[in-house]
């Protein structure tokens, strides 16, 4: 699977790449491929984290049970420096916050479905990526929606 390793402020992630389509973001350093939609997507990560890109527009492919897919879809609605409640989530799919919660945490893609953006209804709930929590204010702050951490 083609793949391609992109230094960022939140770590050095690897992005992957299945029949033209983004699968995968981690926290790893791999060997880069070079492949257009890999170009695009580091050109496109590369510009949100110097604050020039607001919203992806990279092809997709969520291979995960259909909660989840829907879960990502949802959080890909909601816009830069915006946030959402699990209890959100979970209204609009019609589905337990516990439910989205998982959901949220197995995103395949983190930073580009953003799911950063979904916080707890008294937390900032969880974050599975990099350093964890850090890393989920790091992108909270990045997208200036760090008024909602005081």
């Amino acid at each position: 699977m083609p793949r391609r390793a992109v230094n960022t402020p939140v770590g050095t992630l690897t992005i992957f790449e299945e029949n033209g389509a983004i699968t995968k973001v981690s926290w790893e350093n791999s060997p880069s491929d070079d492949t257009p939609v890999l170009r695009r997507a580091e050109a496109q990560l590369t510009a949100y984290f110097n604050g020039t890109l607001t919203r992806f527009t990279l092809p997709l492919d969520v291979q995960a049970p259909a909660l989840q897919r829907a879960a990502c879809d949802a959080m890909l609605k909601i816009p830069y420096g915006e946030t959402r409640t699990y209890g959100d989530l979970a209204k609009s799919l019609n589905r337990p916050a516990q439910a989205i919660g998982q959901a949220c945490g197995g995103n395949p893609i983190p930073i580009i479905i953003p799911c950063h953006r979904i916080l707890g209804a008294n937390s900032l709930g969880g974050f599975s990526g990099g350093t964890g929590i850090e890393t989920k204010v790091a992108l909270l702050k990045h997208e200036g929606a760090a008024s909602l951490l005081i």
